[in-house]
């Protein structure tokens, strides 16, 4: 899995922002249960799916903050 260009996430819209934040929270959670049941094959793949989950929630909080703005300048 290659780490995800910054800017090929900010050109996705919100819905699937939220959707790929939902199934890296997901891939998190089974590595670490891989992990505790120790099955776990790759172990980079944590710090690739944290690096991921921190340019989404990045993206989603710079469109709420944009979008915010926006508002109350209208």
């Amino acid at each position: 899995m290659a780490r995800p260009n910054i800017a090929d996430v900010r050109k996705l819209s919100g819905d699937q922002i939220n959707e790929q934040v939902s199934a890296t929270r997901r891939e998190l959670f089974e590595l670490r249960f891989q992990q505790a049941t120790r099955r776990l094959e790759n172990p980079h793949r944590f710090k690739e799916a944290r690096i991921k989950l921190a340019h989404l929630l990045t993206v989603q909080q710079e469109q709420q903050r944009s979008a915010a703005t926006a508002d109350s300048a209208s």
